[in-house]
């Protein structure tokens, strides 16, 4: 199977092709950032890179290309829900626009298209132009939002995937009139309750500010212990975080993170602490996690540069007791608040750590040019490797298994 990679990034994609398709060529990997590109030869150096913008390859380059499958993840800030959601007023969807009109017209349609985007792109004029134009294309079209606690990885990260699938066989749904909603697949079982992840996206909105005359409540990974309570329960985000983290822990088909973490003594811890500015400054703010924690939250290309909602901070020292620390900090100086909090340990999850948490292999690395700043840059501008492979093996199943029925 001839496959063209589109936005190709890092090459999540590529990686969630192996071993999830039997037979398949990437035939073009297409990216501008030229980090990104640097560390996608580095990685898949036999093939073919174009370090081009898409809008500026013709109809007759992709027709030459002759690919079954499209994989794409075009940029996500046009409709992310932090920014200013311009969608198609905005520039960054040129590329992804030039896709959508030259798929009618060209000489042989992909049989096999898969799109992943930030939640808020089902929701965009750019999704409905899409999918109409799909439709219109003889394409049955199944949409998802799905995140990687889904199968059992410890961190969220929810997002839209489109799969499409061209089928003459088939009425397609413009044909029928009907439009299916966007929803989870069945085929993840761990999806229920839904309500988490919803209950994550609005709580995890960057904070107005304290309650008046309260300090405001850390995003800490709560004990496993029911009878523990958060002293800051009586505000109702505090009780909200509480009860959504101990959902998540009490999961057992989520994995704990210690099985993502690099082995202690390849991490130069110095390295990776949190400095007492930050701990004395932002320490409400943090979103702390413990190594049996089946819990992380989104980690974004801002990690290490911000602090609230850009990825979790692990707690390496376990004999003190997180819920012990905070609520009695107020009482302190700040001499004596600044070495409590540098008694739990706090560190930054590694590059490599975040980087099986997204699901990439171990035999992903980076170039040594690559600096730690800008990893972190390219891993929160990638995706789910182990979500997306999932997804590949739904979308071309179907068409690998013998007449009886039995796959190959």
């Amino acid at each position: 199977m001839r496959v063209l990679e589109l936005y190709s990034g890092i090459g999540g994609m590529h990686y969630a092709l192996i071993g999830k398709v039997l037979s398949y060529q990437v035939v073009a990997a297409v990216d501008i950032n030229t980090t990104a590109n640097q560390v996608y030869t580095h990685n898949f150096p036999n093939t073919a890179l174009l370090n081009k913008t898409i809008e500026g390859i013709t109809l007759e380059e992709f027709n030459k290309l002759s690919f079954d499958m499209i994989l794409m993840s075009p940029p996500c800030q046009p409709f992310t829900r932090i920014g200013l959601q311009r969608d198609l007023d905005d520039p960054r969807t040129k590329s992804f626009l030039h896709i959508v009109d030259l798929l009618p017209r060209l000489s042989k349609a992909p049989l096999y298209i898969l799109l992943e985007n930030v939640k808020g792109f089902e929701k965009s004029a750019a999704r409905e132009y899409l999918v109409k134009t799909l439709r219109e294309c003889q394409y049955t079209v199944q949409e998802m939002m799905v995140s990687p606690t889904h199968v059992g990885i410890p961190n969220s990260r929810l997002r839209y995937y489109l799969m499409a699938k061209r089928s003459a066989q088939q009425k397609s749904d413009a044909q029928t009139g009907q439009e299916a909603p966007v929803s989870f697949h069945p085929t993840f079982q761990n999806l229920s309750p839904t309500t988490d992840e919803l209950q994550e996206l609005q709580i995890s909105a960057p904070s107005t500010g304290p309650a008046e005359d309260a300090p405001p409540a850390p995003h800490i990974c709560p004990s496993q212990d029911k009878s523990h309570t958060c002293p800051c329960s009586t505000q109702l985000k505090a009780t909200l975080e509480v009860q959504k983290k101990q959902i998540q822990n009490s999961d057992l088909s989520v994995q704990q993170i210690q099985a993502f973490l690099e082995p202690q003594e390849d991490v130069h811890e110095p390295q990776h602490l949190l400095p007492p500015k930050t701990l004395l400054r932002y320490a409400q703010l943090l979103d702390i996690v413990r190594p049996s924690c089946r819990r992380s939250v989104c980690f974004t290309k801002g990690y290490r540069k911000y602090v609230e909602g850009t990825g979790s901070v692990l707690q390496c020292c376990l004999d003190t007791s997180v819920e012990d620390v905070f609520p009695s900090l107020d009482q302190c100086s700040e001499e004596e608040k600044v070495q409590r909090l540098l008694d739990l340990k706090l560190r930054y999850f590694t590059p490599r750590e975040v980087a099986n948490l997204m699901g990439f292999p171990q035999s992903f690395t980076f170039p040594e040019s690559v600096s730690t700043k800008q990893q972190y840059r390219l891993l929160g501008n990638s995706l789910n490797v182990v979500v997306v492979a999932k997804l590949l093996q739904l979308l071309v199943t179907p068409e690998l298994q013998h007449k009886d029925g039995r796959p190959h």
